[in-house]
C-alpha cells in the first residue's frame, strides 16, 4: 500500500514538474529602426565614413572595432556632417537596434561572430572629442 501511493505521487510530480517550470516563449528581437531598441549609445567616440551622397553612412566605435554600426537616417543626418570629412573620428549618440540580415545569419549558424552589425537612429553627430570646440 505504501509503495503504491509512494508511485502515484511520483507520477503526479513527473506530470505538473513541466507545467510548474514552463517560463514560456523567450520572445525574439524585433530587428530594424524603429523596432526593439537594445540600448542607447551616448557620444561614444568612432569613426563615422559615408559615400559620397549620403545615402549610406556607418561607423565603429574606436573602443569596439568588431562591431559596424548603420544609420537608420542618413539623409537625415548628412546635412549636420558637411564640416567634417568621411573617415573623421566623431561622438555619435542614437538608439540602437538589431541589423537584420545580421540577425538571420547568426540565427542560422553555428557559430556566433565576434562581429556585430546593428542599426543607429543617431539623435546626434559632434567632433567635440576633449572638450574643445
Amino acid at each position: 500500500m505504501r509503495a503504491s501511493v509512494i508511485r502515484k505521487i511520483f507520477v503526479v510530480l513527473i506530470v505538473l514538474a513541466p507545467l510548474v517550470s514552463y517560463q514560456g516563449c523567450k520572445k525574439q528581437p524585433k530587428c530594424g529602426c524603429g523596432k526593439d531598441v537594445l540600448y542607447t549609445l551616448t557620444k561614444s567616440q568612432a569613426r563615422v565614413t559615408w559615400n559620397a551622397t549620403g545615402s549610406s553612412i556607418q561607423f565603429s566605435p574606436i573602443d569596439n572595432p568588431y562591431s559596424t554600426y548603420m544609420f537608420c537616417n542618413p539623409g537625415e543626418m548628412f546635412p549636420t556632417m558637411g564640416d567634417y570629412q568621411s573617415g573623421d573620428i566623431l561622438l555619435v549618440s542614437g538608439l540602437v537596434y538589431w541589423e537584420c540580415n545580421y540577425l538571420m545569419q547568426q540565427s542560422n549558424s553555428s557559430y556566433q561572430s565576434y562581429y556585430k552589425v546593428y542599426m543607429i537612429q543617431v539623435t546626434e553627430v559632434t567632433v567635440d572629442l576633449y572638450g574643445k570646440k
